[in-house]
């Protein structure tokens, strides 16, 4: 399509793909958007501009390839509902929230570092926390440069908290000079600045007061970031604040001013703001490039509590009806791609490659909910049935995430979730491929105990979940769920490789309070811990999955509870035969139940020495579990590959178990 300087109007009707069919029928405008401040439309945010004076209709917002500077976030409101905004061609219309750095010379101090100092912009100096170079994040200068220091003790204080550090790990000069740490804390990490280093007691303060208790570790791992004289390795950088300069150091063949050096100015690229009143609908986001943007950091740092929860999304939409994301690479990004949150329904979140961010990928709903509570059931025992809220119009549902490629995620906030759902219902995640990150794949649910959530009748299917923790953190699932989710089905996926710091690696990870879950037809290997871990929930259905090569154990159930915990029922197990059953089966028959299942430790091992929660087989059968169970070998295809299934004639099919197809998991060509 050519450019067009005004607003065009085509004799064709709209051809809108997708969820804005209350358009299909209207005429298209047109709008081009050309780079470098050339055409009728300069910027994005002029064209937005002009799109709200055109009314009700179909506009087609086009950018030309090339690199889209933002100087603040577009800003979406719903006087521009029904509009598309799209590139040219894929992939070659780049929105970004940085600015090129220039004028690099090299220090006088240091060989191989070059130095340029930030101009002032409208509002002061921009100070950054990311740096991009030939489209790649930097790594900010850190000290030790690999491996982590670890603290002597426990880190304890009331008045800011005291880190007890090894001598000669942390200097004096570090304190108040813009160096911040960085530590590692189960599932979760610290991100805050270094306020004094005492090298007489080798103790470090940063602000804050009493941890919660998952914060004492006694020799929790963490290290120094822009630190001065800790650049040190090619590929780093660091900046000074007060002065604004910037320092990078190179090989011997790097020179700055021959790269695009990228500094984010930005948190957020596009901000789609409706209200209760007039929510925005049918909006489009297509084709499009959304790079190189920083995270917000308050001025005595970030602890959060669990999966980065208080990092936000590049892309944030309240109040939005019938909307989507199509065909877009979200990369190089300081927090979480895209973020649905209050009062947004009925959005398509497809077809995107999202890679290189400093949090998660996709994060759904909010971590607070609003309605009244009309559930009877006792918040921490279980006892009573849910009831459903009332409909309101804040609420966040319906959304489907679909044959996305996410990966290469926390590359900043290590606790970062694939996909993270809090209180929202009625979505499906689906035909995703999502690995290399340190924390949960796709996490669903925000409630800790028996308390009722609108969190309910989600479809997570066909999902590819693999290389997750990758040995930095600790309690983490391929699939991790919180609280009573009625009607949520777990079913169809692949997860393997979990590997946890020092505990919890799962690949069905049920947690606190997960309650009315289908888990069925999912194929989990090689997770460190167990491949099935319920903490503690209720009426949970464990049917028909295939576990296999798992480390600690085979599956693990924490809590013993007065209500079911689960039926465990014509699943396939493969490991350790001593080792099958880990934490506390405890509690009467009724109390789980585990039927039609096939156990099978493929070292020779006679059935005396299999090992079910410290009974012998004859003991488990006798107290009424697995007396339609069997000890046999399934017949693994693959067992490297457990995915490819079972070989015809295995005994599992006699059980009731049926093959799982996993032929369509993973993001669908053509798609």
């Amino acid at each position: 399509m050519g450019s067009v300087g005004v607003p065009m109007l085509l004799p064709h009707l709209a051809l809108v793909a997708g969820l804005l069919v209350p358009f299909l029928l209207a005429a298209e405008t047109v709008l081009q958007v050309e780079t470098g401040g050339r055409g009728r439309f300069p910027s994005v945010q002029a064209a937005l501009d002009h799109r709200s004076t055109l009314g009700p209709g179909t506009v087609r917002i086009v950018l030309a390839p090339g690199r889209h500077e933002l100087a603040s976030p577009l800003r979406i409101g719903a006087e521009h509902s029904g509009t598309v905004i799209e590139g040219d061609v894929q992939g070659s219309a780049r929105i970004s929230g940085g600015f090129r750095l220039k004028d690099w010379t090299r220090s006088p101090e240091q060989n191989g570092v070059w130095q340029t100092v930030v101009p002032n912009e409208k509002g002061g100096r921009p100070f950054f926390r990311q740096l991009f170079v030939d489209g790649r994040r930097a790594q900010r200068a850190r000290s030790p440069n690999v491996g982590y220091f670890q603290t002597t003790a426990r880190m304890t204080g009331s008045n800011g908290v005291h880190l007890p550090f090894r001598k000669g790990d942390l200097r004096p000069e570090w304190a108040n000079s813009g160096a911040e740490l960085v530590v590692l804390m189960k599932w979760t990490d610290l991100h805050v600045p270094l306020r004094s280093v005492e090298a007489s007691t080798d103790v470090a303060t940063f602000p804050g007061g009493p941890l919660p208790f998952w914060m004492d570790e006694p020799d929790a791992r963490y290290w120094v970031e822009n630190a001065d004289g800790t650049l040190d390795q090619p590929g780093e950088w660091r900046m000074d604040q007060a002065s604004g300069r910037v320092w990078i150091l190179g090989d011997a063949n790097f020179d700055p001013n021959r790269s695009e050096v990228i500094a984010p100015r930005l948190h957020s690229l596009i901000r789609v703001e409706g209200t209760r009143d007039r929510p925005v609908h049918d909006l489009a986001l297509r084709n499009l490039v959304l790079e190189e943007t920083d995270y917000e950091m308050p001025e005595n740092g970030r602890i959060s509590p669990q999966a980065a929860v208080e990092v936000r999304g590049t892309i944030q939409v309240v109040h939005s009806d019938r909307g989507e994301v199509e065909g877009c690479t979200l990369r190089n990004l300081g927090g979480y791609g895209i973020e649905l949150g209050r009062g947004c329904r009925n959005w398509n979140i497809s077809r995107n490659e999202i890679r290189d961010l400093g949090a998660g990928g996709i994060r759904i709903g909010e971590t607070s909910f609003r309605g009244v509570d009309e559930s009877a059931v006792d918040a921490s025992t279980g006892v009573g049935e849910p009831k459903p809220f009332p409909p309101s119009p804040d609420d966040c549902h319906s959304h489907r995430i679909l044959d996305n490629h996410l990966q290469s995620l926390g590359r900043v906030f290590a606790p970062a979730c694939g996909i993270l759902v809090f209180h929202s219902a009625s979505n499906q995640i689906a035909h995703n491929h999502i690995h290399d990150l340190y924390y949960t794949g796709i996490s669903v649910g925000w409630t800790w105990g028996y308390q009722a959530s609108p969190c309910h009748h989600n479809r997570i299917e066909f999902n590819h979940v693999h290389d997750v923790g990758q040995g930095m953190l600790s309690d983490m699932g391929g699939i991790y769920t919180l609280g009573p989710q009625p009607g949520t089905v777990v079913r169809n996926n692949l997860f393997h490789d979990i590997q946890s710091y020092r505990y919890g690696g799962w690949g069905l990870y049920t947690d606190e309070g997960s309650t009315g879950i289908l888990v069925e037809n999912n194929v989990v290997y090689r997770c460190k811990d167990a491949g099935f871990h319920q903490h503690y929930g209720k009426d949970n259905v464990v049917r028909n999955n295939l576990i296999v090569d798992n480390g600690n154990h085979s599956v693990m159930r924490t809590r013993n509870e007065s209500h079911r915990s689960f039926w465990f029922t014509r699943n396939v197990l493969v490991g350790d035969a001593t080792r099958l059953l880990g934490s506390d089966w405890g509690g009467t028959t009724n109390q789980f139940i585990c039927q039609s299942n096939v156990w099978w430790d493929p070292r020779p091992r006679p059935e005396s020495d299999y090992r079910f929660s410290r009974k012998t087989w004859a003991q488990w059968r006798a107290e009424g579990q697995d007396n339609a169970s069997l000890i046999a070998d399934p017949l693994l295809v693959d067992p490297k590959h457990p995915e490819k299934g079972l070989r015809p004639g295995s005994p599992a099919f006699a059980l009731g178990y049926q093959q799982i197809d996993l032929r369509e998991v993973g993001p669908r060509p053509g798609r």
